[in-house]
Protein backbone atom coordinates (compact mmCIF):
# COMPACT_ATOMS: atom_id res chain seq x y z
CA UNK A 1 0.00 0.00 0.00
CA UNK A 2 1.36 3.32 -0.89
CA UNK A 3 2.20 5.79 1.83
CA UNK A 4 0.52 9.03 2.65
CA UNK A 5 2.73 12.05 2.79
CA UNK A 6 2.75 15.60 3.00
CA UNK A 7 5.12 18.10 0.88
CA UNK A 8 5.54 21.39 2.92
CA UNK A 9 6.21 24.21 -0.21
CA UNK A 10 7.98 27.74 0.33
CA UNK A 11 7.62 30.35 -1.68
CA UNK A 12 9.33 33.73 -1.91
CA UNK A 13 6.71 36.63 -0.58
CA UNK A 14 5.61 34.56 2.29
CA UNK A 15 3.66 31.89 0.43
CA UNK A 16 3.43 28.11 2.19
CA UNK A 17 1.55 25.38 1.00
CA UNK A 18 1.31 22.12 2.10
CA UNK A 19 0.05 19.38 -0.61
CA UNK A 20 -0.81 15.42 0.16
CA UNK A 21 -0.41 12.71 -2.60
CA UNK A 22 -3.67 11.72 -0.71
CA UNK A 23 -6.19 13.28 -3.32
CA UNK A 24 -3.19 15.38 -4.88
CA UNK A 25 -4.85 17.91 -2.01
CA UNK A 26 -4.20 21.18 -1.32
CA UNK A 27 -4.01 20.92 2.89
CA UNK A 28 -2.92 24.52 3.54
CA UNK A 29 -1.92 27.61 2.06
CA UNK A 30 -1.00 30.31 4.31
CA UNK A 31 -0.74 34.04 2.44
CA UNK A 32 -0.10 37.36 4.31
CA UNK A 33 -2.50 40.28 3.85
CA UNK A 34 -1.70 43.59 2.96
CA UNK A 35 -0.99 44.49 6.59
CA UNK A 36 1.42 41.27 6.84
CA UNK A 37 -0.77 39.34 8.64
CA UNK A 38 -0.70 35.15 7.53
CA UNK A 39 -3.79 33.09 7.65
CA UNK A 40 -4.44 29.86 5.85
CA UNK A 41 -7.00 30.87 3.58
CA UNK A 42 -8.28 26.83 2.88
CA UNK A 43 -10.66 24.56 4.56
CA UNK A 44 -10.03 21.67 5.83
CA UNK A 45 -8.54 18.99 8.55
CA UNK A 46 -5.87 18.48 10.91
CA UNK A 47 -5.90 14.68 10.54
CA UNK A 48 -5.68 12.34 7.37
CA UNK A 49 -8.76 10.45 9.36
CA UNK A 50 -10.56 13.69 8.75
CA UNK A 51 -9.15 14.54 5.10
CA UNK A 52 -10.59 10.48 4.17
CA UNK A 53 -13.91 10.69 5.70
CA UNK A 54 -15.15 14.13 5.44
CA UNK A 55 -16.27 16.53 2.94
CA UNK A 56 -13.74 14.51 0.47
CA UNK A 57 -13.83 17.02 -2.25
CA UNK A 58 -11.63 19.67 -0.26
CA UNK A 59 -9.07 21.16 -2.16
CA UNK A 60 -8.66 17.88 -4.67
CA UNK A 61 -7.55 17.37 -7.88
CA UNK A 62 -10.75 16.22 -9.42
CA UNK A 63 -11.04 13.85 -13.00
CA UNK A 64 -11.54 11.25 -14.58
CA UNK A 65 -13.87 14.38 -15.28
CA UNK A 66 -14.90 16.85 -13.02
CA UNK A 67 -18.22 17.93 -12.38
CA UNK A 68 -21.36 16.41 -13.42
CA UNK A 69 -22.21 14.33 -16.76
CA UNK A 70 -25.90 13.95 -17.15
CA UNK A 71 -27.12 10.77 -16.32
CA UNK A 72 -23.45 9.07 -16.48
CA UNK A 73 -23.73 8.31 -20.11
CA UNK A 74 -21.39 9.63 -22.98
CA UNK A 75 -20.66 8.05 -26.05
CA UNK A 76 -17.35 8.05 -28.09
CA UNK A 77 -17.12 7.13 -31.78
CA UNK A 78 -20.64 5.49 -31.23
CA UNK A 79 -19.49 3.46 -28.33
CA UNK A 80 -22.21 4.25 -25.52
CA UNK A 81 -20.48 4.17 -21.40
CA UNK A 82 -22.45 4.59 -18.63
CA UNK A 83 -20.44 5.83 -15.69
CA UNK A 84 -22.05 5.18 -11.70
CA UNK A 85 -24.60 7.33 -10.44
CA UNK A 86 -23.10 9.45 -7.34
CA UNK A 87 -24.97 12.90 -7.51
CA UNK A 88 -29.20 12.55 -8.26
CA UNK A 89 -29.21 10.93 -11.56
CA UNK A 90 -25.84 12.38 -12.30
CA UNK A 91 -22.32 11.31 -12.46
CA UNK A 92 -20.19 14.11 -10.53
CA UNK A 93 -16.46 14.52 -10.01
CA UNK A 94 -15.10 11.11 -11.18
CA UNK A 95 -17.59 8.94 -9.61
CA UNK A 96 -17.88 6.97 -6.46
CA UNK A 97 -13.77 6.82 -6.06
CA UNK A 98 -12.32 9.51 -8.14
CA UNK A 99 -8.86 10.88 -8.06
CA UNK A 100 -9.28 12.38 -4.92
CA UNK A 101 -9.83 9.77 -2.92
CA UNK A 102 -6.32 8.02 -4.63
CA UNK A 103 -2.83 7.75 -3.11
CA UNK A 104 -0.76 9.74 -5.95
CA UNK A 105 2.90 9.11 -6.31
CA UNK A 106 5.38 11.84 -5.95
CA UNK A 107 7.65 12.19 -9.28
CA UNK A 108 9.53 15.19 -8.70
CA UNK A 109 10.10 17.94 -5.61
CA UNK A 110 11.94 21.25 -4.80
CA UNK A 111 11.70 23.52 -2.47
CA UNK A 112 9.04 25.46 -4.54
CA UNK A 113 7.23 22.58 -6.60
CA UNK A 114 6.19 19.03 -6.45
CA UNK A 115 4.57 16.71 -9.44
CA UNK A 116 2.46 14.15 -8.79
CA UNK A 117 1.51 10.90 -11.21
CA UNK A 118 -1.83 8.44 -10.80
CA UNK A 119 -2.71 6.11 -13.28
CA UNK A 120 -6.41 5.39 -13.62
CA UNK A 121 -6.98 2.04 -14.93
CA UNK A 122 -9.16 1.13 -18.19
CA UNK A 123 -12.48 0.82 -17.17
CA UNK A 124 -11.87 2.31 -13.50
CA UNK A 125 -15.57 4.26 -12.55
CA UNK A 126 -16.49 2.63 -16.37
CA UNK A 127 -14.34 5.22 -18.09
CA UNK A 128 -12.22 3.94 -21.21
CA UNK A 129 -8.42 3.81 -21.39
CA UNK A 130 -5.80 3.96 -19.29
CA UNK A 131 -4.79 7.30 -17.63
CA UNK A 132 -1.95 8.54 -16.90
CA UNK A 133 -2.18 11.69 -15.14
CA UNK A 134 0.70 14.71 -13.93
CA UNK A 135 -0.27 17.77 -11.60
CA UNK A 136 2.69 20.00 -10.23
CA UNK A 137 1.63 22.57 -7.98
CA UNK A 138 4.21 25.30 -8.29
CA UNK A 139 4.98 28.27 -5.85
CA UNK A 140 6.14 31.16 -8.54
CA UNK A 141 8.48 33.97 -8.25
CA UNK A 142 5.28 36.52 -8.83
CA UNK A 143 3.52 35.15 -5.73
CA UNK A 144 1.53 32.60 -7.07
CA UNK A 145 0.05 29.20 -6.86
CA UNK A 146 0.15 27.40 -10.01
CA UNK A 147 -1.67 23.95 -10.81
CA UNK A 148 -0.33 22.33 -14.03
CA UNK A 149 -2.16 19.34 -15.53
CA UNK A 150 -0.99 16.64 -17.98
CA UNK A 151 -2.92 13.88 -19.39
CA UNK A 152 -2.07 11.04 -22.01
CA UNK A 153 -4.10 7.80 -22.74
CA UNK A 154 -4.29 5.15 -25.00
CA UNK A 155 -7.64 4.96 -25.86
CA UNK A 156 -10.36 7.56 -26.59
CA UNK A 157 -11.24 8.80 -23.26
CA UNK A 158 -13.13 11.61 -21.46
CA UNK A 159 -11.15 13.91 -19.83
CA UNK A 160 -11.18 17.33 -17.52
CA UNK A 161 -9.72 18.26 -14.52
CA UNK A 162 -9.72 20.53 -11.87
CA UNK A 163 -8.88 22.05 -8.47
CA UNK A 164 -11.52 22.02 -6.07
CA UNK A 165 -9.94 24.44 -3.05
CA UNK A 166 -12.64 25.62 -0.30
CA UNK A 167 -10.63 29.06 -0.36
CA UNK A 168 -11.97 31.79 2.65
CA UNK A 169 -9.56 34.85 2.13
CA UNK A 170 -10.58 36.04 5.61
CA UNK A 171 -8.89 32.93 6.98
CA UNK A 172 -10.38 29.28 7.40
CA UNK A 173 -12.99 28.82 10.05
CA UNK A 174 -13.60 32.59 9.88
CA UNK A 175 -17.91 32.49 9.13
CA UNK A 176 -19.36 33.15 5.58
CA UNK A 177 -17.77 34.29 2.21
CA UNK A 178 -20.40 36.98 2.03
CA UNK A 179 -18.35 39.94 2.47
CA UNK A 180 -15.57 38.82 -0.01
CA UNK A 181 -15.83 40.66 -3.71
CA UNK A 182 -15.94 38.74 -6.49
CA UNK A 183 -15.50 39.94 -10.69
CA UNK A 184 -15.56 37.19 -13.05
CA UNK A 185 -14.48 38.14 -16.89
CA UNK A 186 -17.71 36.45 -18.72
CA UNK A 187 -19.81 37.72 -20.40
CA UNK A 188 -22.23 34.17 -20.77
CA UNK A 189 -23.07 31.15 -19.06
CA UNK A 190 -24.39 27.95 -19.15
CA UNK A 191 -28.27 27.47 -18.14
CA UNK A 192 -28.70 24.77 -15.86
CA UNK A 193 -31.62 22.10 -15.94
CA UNK A 194 -33.22 20.93 -12.74
CA UNK A 195 -30.36 18.12 -12.39
CA UNK A 196 -27.72 20.88 -12.51
CA UNK A 197 -26.64 19.68 -15.56
CA UNK A 198 -26.35 22.35 -18.65
CA UNK A 199 -29.12 22.67 -21.11
CA UNK A 200 -26.68 22.91 -23.99
CA UNK A 201 -27.41 26.82 -24.20
CA UNK A 202 -24.81 29.53 -23.77
CA UNK A 203 -26.42 32.86 -22.57
CA UNK A 204 -25.90 36.15 -21.87
CA UNK A 205 -25.01 37.07 -18.26
CA UNK A 206 -26.80 40.69 -18.80
CA UNK A 207 -29.55 41.67 -16.78
CA UNK A 208 -29.44 38.35 -14.86
CA UNK A 209 -27.46 37.68 -10.83
CA UNK A 210 -25.14 35.66 -13.17
CA UNK A 211 -23.38 39.41 -14.24
CA UNK A 212 -20.54 39.45 -12.28
CA UNK A 213 -18.07 41.75 -14.41
CA UNK A 214 -18.09 44.05 -12.35
CA UNK A 215 -16.68 43.65 -8.33
CA UNK A 216 -19.86 42.02 -6.66
CA UNK A 217 -20.59 41.57 -3.22
CA UNK A 218 -21.19 38.01 -2.84
CA UNK A 219 -24.12 38.49 0.04
CA UNK A 220 -25.47 40.97 -2.25
CA UNK A 221 -26.18 37.61 -4.82
CA UNK A 222 -25.61 34.62 -2.78
CA UNK A 223 -29.14 34.41 -1.90
CA UNK A 224 -30.60 35.51 -4.67
CA UNK A 225 -33.66 32.33 -6.03
CA UNK A 226 -31.90 32.30 -9.30
CA UNK A 227 -29.22 29.89 -7.33
CA UNK A 228 -30.19 27.49 -5.29
CA UNK A 229 -32.56 28.86 -2.38
CA UNK A 230 -30.88 29.08 0.82
CA UNK A 231 -27.93 27.74 -0.28
CA UNK A 232 -25.87 29.73 -3.20
CA UNK A 233 -24.03 30.21 -5.96
CA UNK A 234 -23.13 26.61 -8.25
CA UNK A 235 -22.94 28.06 -11.80
CA UNK A 236 -20.65 27.47 -15.18
CA UNK A 237 -19.34 31.27 -16.34
CA UNK A 238 -18.08 30.90 -20.03
CA UNK A 239 -14.86 33.12 -19.93
CA UNK A 240 -14.45 35.79 -22.42
CA UNK A 241 -10.32 35.00 -22.75
CA UNK A 242 -9.28 31.30 -23.57
CA UNK A 243 -5.83 30.74 -24.71
CA UNK A 244 -4.84 26.68 -24.10
CA UNK A 245 -1.32 27.46 -24.16
CA UNK A 246 -1.14 30.81 -22.12
CA UNK A 247 -3.28 31.27 -19.16
CA UNK A 248 -5.94 34.43 -19.08
CA UNK A 249 -7.24 36.39 -16.43
CA UNK A 250 -10.82 34.98 -15.25
CA UNK A 251 -11.66 36.08 -11.97
CA UNK A 252 -10.51 38.23 -9.21
CA UNK A 253 -12.08 37.63 -5.54
CA UNK A 254 -11.05 40.81 -2.05
CA UNK A 255 -11.10 40.13 1.26
CA UNK A 256 -9.78 41.24 4.64
CA UNK A 257 -6.36 42.41 2.93
CA UNK A 258 -6.08 39.46 -0.08
CA UNK A 259 -6.86 39.65 -3.62
CA UNK A 260 -6.53 36.91 -5.51
CA UNK A 261 -6.48 37.06 -9.18
CA UNK A 262 -7.54 33.48 -11.18
CA UNK A 263 -5.57 32.71 -14.09
CA UNK A 264 -6.36 30.07 -16.21
CA UNK A 265 -6.30 28.02 -19.91
CA UNK A 266 -9.70 26.37 -19.05
CA UNK A 267 -12.71 27.49 -21.00
CA UNK A 268 -15.14 27.46 -17.66
CA UNK A 269 -15.15 28.83 -14.42
CA UNK A 270 -17.49 27.09 -11.63
CA UNK A 271 -18.38 29.17 -8.77
CA UNK A 272 -19.32 27.28 -5.63
CA UNK A 273 -19.95 28.91 -2.60
CA UNK A 274 -19.45 25.76 -0.09
CA UNK A 275 -23.76 25.09 -0.54
CA UNK A 276 -23.09 21.69 1.15
CA UNK A 277 -20.67 22.09 3.28
CA UNK A 278 -21.49 19.89 6.43
CA UNK A 279 -20.96 20.95 10.19
CA UNK A 280 -17.53 19.57 10.82
CA UNK A 281 -14.73 21.01 12.64
CA UNK A 282 -12.01 22.67 10.99
CA UNK A 283 -8.46 23.01 11.42
CA UNK A 284 -8.70 25.93 13.61
CA UNK A 285 -11.59 24.33 15.69
CA UNK A 286 -14.03 26.57 14.31
CA UNK A 287 -17.27 24.85 12.95
CA UNK A 288 -17.40 24.89 9.31
CA UNK A 289 -21.14 26.07 7.98
CA UNK A 290 -22.89 26.42 4.29
CA UNK A 291 -21.53 29.18 2.47
CA UNK A 292 -18.18 29.34 4.22
CA UNK A 293 -16.12 28.89 1.41
CA UNK A 294 -15.66 29.94 -2.38
CA UNK A 295 -14.28 27.24 -5.23
CA UNK A 296 -13.32 28.96 -7.80
CA UNK A 297 -13.03 25.75 -10.22
CA UNK A 298 -11.51 26.58 -13.52
CA UNK A 299 -12.79 23.33 -16.05
CA UNK A 300 -13.76 22.43 -19.26
CA UNK A 301 -18.01 22.71 -19.00
CA UNK A 302 -19.99 20.30 -17.03
CA UNK A 303 -21.23 17.38 -19.60
CA UNK A 304 -19.20 18.74 -22.47
CA UNK A 305 -19.01 15.36 -23.74
CA UNK A 306 -22.83 15.66 -23.89
CA UNK A 307 -23.16 18.84 -26.17
CA UNK A 308 -21.22 19.71 -29.51
CA UNK A 309 -21.11 23.65 -29.11
CA UNK A 310 -19.16 22.83 -25.87
CA UNK A 311 -15.03 22.41 -25.60
CA UNK A 312 -13.87 19.05 -26.60
CA UNK A 313 -13.84 16.85 -24.24
CA UNK A 314 -11.86 13.75 -25.79
CA UNK A 315 -8.45 13.12 -25.40
CA UNK A 316 -7.57 10.46 -27.86
CA UNK A 317 -3.93 8.05 -27.70
CA UNK A 318 -1.03 10.43 -28.96
CA UNK A 319 -2.36 13.65 -27.80
CA UNK A 320 -1.56 15.30 -24.34
CA UNK A 321 -4.07 16.82 -22.34
CA UNK A 322 -2.36 20.18 -21.09
CA UNK A 323 -4.19 22.75 -19.13
CA UNK A 324 -2.77 25.68 -16.17
CA UNK A 325 -4.33 27.63 -13.38
CA UNK A 326 -2.98 29.60 -11.05
CA UNK A 327 -4.25 31.88 -7.79
CA UNK A 328 -2.12 34.92 -8.11
CA UNK A 329 -2.23 37.21 -4.98
CA UNK A 330 -1.30 40.71 -5.81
Amino acid sequence: MKQIRTITLQGGQGLTAEISNYGAKLLRLIVPNKQGEKKDIVLGFNTMDEWQQKETYFNAIIGRYANRIKDGRFTIDGKNYQLPINNGTNSLHGGVSGFNQKVWDIVGQTRYSVSLHYRAADGEENYPGNLDVYVTYTLTKDNALSIQFEAKTDRPTVVGFTNHAYFNLAGEGSGTVKDHILQVFADKYTPFDDTACPTGEILSVENTPMDFRQPVRVGDRIDDPFFAPGRGIDNNWVLNKIDRHDAQLAAVVEADGRTMEVWTTMPGLQVYTGNWIEQNVGKSGAKYDVQHAICLEAQNFPDSPNHANFPNAILRPGEVYYEKTSYKFV
